[in-house]
């Protein structure tokens, strides 16, 4: 029986230095773990305040575009307004339509020279001698209603 309580006390013993090893390592792992897992927070931290910065920027360089969008808008807008500017757009698709005239039609071009150069002559002469003083003085009718009625139209 003393062999027995020896050899018992013997195992016992040997299994609380086991025992107390494993509970060292777990302490360890764990504190590992800790250090990890506060490693991780830190970073976390970190990098949700710089995409916070990254967003609110991103925000506010968006604001200021839209901004800057409507301005633009606003000013194309105001800049499209301006005396002289829808002529300058008709003027622009008349060109356009005699462009197209001249290619699909093949008589065109040649009688469309001629009253163009007819039509630059006579604007020429507007400005010398005595056809500018009597245009001032009796004025002309033009085809400035035909052309209102055209725009309505």
């Amino acid at each position: 029986m003393e062999q027995f309580l020896i050899g018992l006390g013997a195992g016992l013993a040997v299994a609380l230095i086991v025992f107390i090893i494993m509970i060292i390592r777990q302490n360890a792992i764990k504190g590992q773990c800790r250090n990890e897992t506060q490693k991780l927070k830190t970073m976390l931290t970190d990098r949700m305040e710089i995409e916070s910065e990254g967003v609110s920027r991103l925000k506010a360089e968006n604001e200021k575009l839209k901004k800057e969008n409507e301005n633009l808008r606003i000013s194309i807008q105001t800049y499209a307004q301006k005396p002289g500017r829808k002529e300058l757009q008709r003027l622009q698709v008349y060109q356009t339509a005699v462009d197209r005239l001249i290619i699909n039609s093949p008589g065109f071009g040649a009688a469309w020279q001629a009253a163009l150069k007819d039509s630059e002559s006579e604007f020429e002469k507007t400005y010398i001698g005595v056809q500018p003083f009597i245009r001032r003085l009796i004025p002309m009718k033009t085809d400035a209603a035909v052309i209102k009625e055209i725009e309505e139209e």
